[in-house]
């Protein structure tokens, strides 16, 4: 059955969707030994040949889900030439072929899932589906009760306007507020950008929660399966 090149890729575990579309666009992958660079390819893996740099396409494993709790200090990614850690090193169990779904900073920390469901990091990634995702956010100086309408209005960035979907006071410490911050985009460094835009560097930033994912009590640094009513709810999606 013919399907999609970037969604055989994905579903075979190599990346996620978006991901997949750009090892076809930087001329990777192959089909029956001809270079394929346009993404609304189809071809049928039970039929023709893929090969990615070369490679045979491996045969679709398992989908398998782990919710990170991330520390500060770990690339989001699953390897680094400059030999950093990232955070598929925190993993102790059979690592091949998962990968993280979005970003978080290297010195931000919290929930992160790795898969190898190509479909499932799609929707949750995708602006149209409006995931939400959810901060703790310290920042510098004194925000009170009577700034948050300010922030509530959000903020105009290069990229186009930060609008968040909750803004809630959470405590103060000497020199730093806590704040929860909700986004449904997750653009590129957009909860700093929004918060430096009003005038408060963030020094601390940990997401607790990820569309239907929360982090909970997880140690930092530990892993676990979702359970059946996490999987259950991200194939809702």
């Amino acid at each position: 059955m013919a399907k999609r090149l970037s969604k055989i890729l994905a579903e075979a575990g190599l990346a996620s969707r978006r991901g997949s579309e750009r090892l076809i666009a930087e001329g990777r992958v192959a089909v029956d030994g001809q270079t394929v660079t346009a993404q609304g390819t189809t071809a049928d893996p039970a039929r023709d040949r893929i090969t990615v740099d070369g490679r045979p396409l491996p045969a679709p494993e398992p989908k398998r889900y782990l919710l990170l709790n991330k520390p500060r200090g770990y690339l989001t990614s699953r390897s680094d030439p400059r030999g950093r850690p990232v955070v598929l090193d925190l993993v102790r169990e059979e690592r091949a072929r998962l990968f993280p779904v979005g970003r978080l900073d290297f010195d931000a920390e919290g929930l992160l899932l790795l898969t190898n469901d190509g479909d499932v990091a799609q929707r949750l990634l995708h602006p149209r589906f409006g995931i939400v995702r959810v901060y703790e956010v310290a920042v510098v100086g004194h925000v009170g009760a009577a700034d948050l309408p300010l922030w509530e209005r959000g903020v105009t960035l290069p990229d186009g306007r930060a609008m968040p979907a909750e803004v809630r006071l959470l405590r103060r410490t000497p020199g730093t507020t806590w704040l929860r911050l909700a986004f449904t985009e997750g653009r590129y460094r957009e909860v700093k950008r929004f918060c430096e835009a009003l005038g408060h560097r963030v020094v601390r930033l940990r997401r607790i929660r990820f569309g239907p994912l929360q982090l909970g009590r997880l140690p930092s640094g530990a892993t676990r399966l979702l359970t059946s009513a996490e999987l259950a709810r991200l194939r809702a999606l």
